[in-house]
């Protein structure tokens, strides 16, 4: 085996998804499970750490085959540092060591970042975002994540913070969100926010899935709900439009799975909203690299800090 090998994980409110790849980027085997089954951090550090572990068993490979491990996680993470500070939908992290703790479990070397910055660096690599400059990418599921990419490279801000789209006040009265503060985009239409609005229009038997369905099928109700969901989404991304002169916005995560109908109506939001110049040049894009960006983006950081020795 390549000793060039990279295990990248994309830790999730929901699930927790590996990946094995080779130095190319191309996978060469998969895991995943469900976070919600460890009832506390100690217990999701270990399912981490067993993750790993189990790709190197499965596979009779040893520590010496794998050149490192990345790991993408929805909240704000220290990257320098390997500091994970908080995880606004996993409860119980809080400054967490997380690099130093999985070094130790495994043996080999751990690189950690935001996920939403890393599906940011997939999709500019070898996604919807290639080839633009300036770039926007959003993560839309159990939370809302952001990544920027800023004269062609990913930007983190002083505090590796930069991109919280998720968190920009869209109400100063509205609902109190899972980071402390009150009416952010992600309290409206996180997962959770849009299934609890959608079961009380549809019933308690609908998921989002079917709601997705359901608008692709042209059910008139469905897709003003969706088209309503893309409003809220439009609101906030027009600030980030008219700020930044954006080349381009990429959509991605479970909830863009609604399709056209969500898409169209972040387009409309932000050409009404933005001022003219920025919405003009503006292209708003559903992301290509699906449910696999945010791994592929944690074996890019291990690949662009040890085999191409980029920071």
């Amino acid at each position: 085996m390549n000793r060039r090998l990279i295990v990248g994980i994309d830790l999730g409110g929901t699930n927790l998804k590996c990946c094995l790849f080779d130095s190319g980027l191309r996978i060469k085997d998969r895991s995943s499970f469900s976070t919600k089954s460890f009832i506390d951090k100690e217990r999701l550090i270990r399912g981490i750490a067993f993750s790993i572990n189990n790709f190197i068993a499965k596979l009779d490979l040893s520590g010496r085959d794998i050149a490192g491990v990345g790991i993408g996680l929805p909240g704000p993470v220290d990257a320098s540092r390997g500091l994970v500070h908080f995880l606004p939908n996993i409860k119980g992290w809080k400054e967490v060591k997380l690099k130093e703790l999985l070094e130790r479990q495994t043996g080999l070397k751990i690189f950690i970042d935001n996920d939403a910055k890393l599906m940011a660096l997939a999709e500019h690599e070898l996604g919807a975002a290639k080839g633009y400059r300036n770039a926007l990418c959003i993560t839309l599921g159990t939370g809302v994540g952001g990544g920027l990419i800023i004269g062609g490279s990913l930007y983190r801000g002083s505090d590796n913070a930069a991109g919280e789209i998720g968190h920009i006040p869209i109400n100063e009265r509205g609902p109190v969100c899972g980071c402390g503060s009150r009416g952010c985009l992600e309290a409206y239409v996180g997962n959770s926010r849009i299934l609890k609005d959608a079961r009380r229009i549809f019933g308690p038997g609908i998921t989002l899935e079917k709601l997705s369905l359901m608008a692709k099928s042209r059910n008139t109700a469905a897709a003003a709900f969706w088209e309503k969901i893309g409003g809220r989404i439009g609101l906030a991304l027009s600030g980030a439009v008219n700020l930044l002169n954006l080349d381009a916005v990429v959509i991605g995560g479970g909830v863009a799975g609604a399709g056209k109908v969500l898409l169209e109506s972040v387009k409309r939001n932000i050409r009404l909203r933005a001022m003219s110049v920025q919405a003009k040049r503006v292209k708003v894009l559903r992301a290509s690299l699906g449910n696999d960006a945010g791994m592929i983006g944690a074996a890019c950081l291990v690949r662009d800090r040890i085999l191409k020795g980029r920071c």
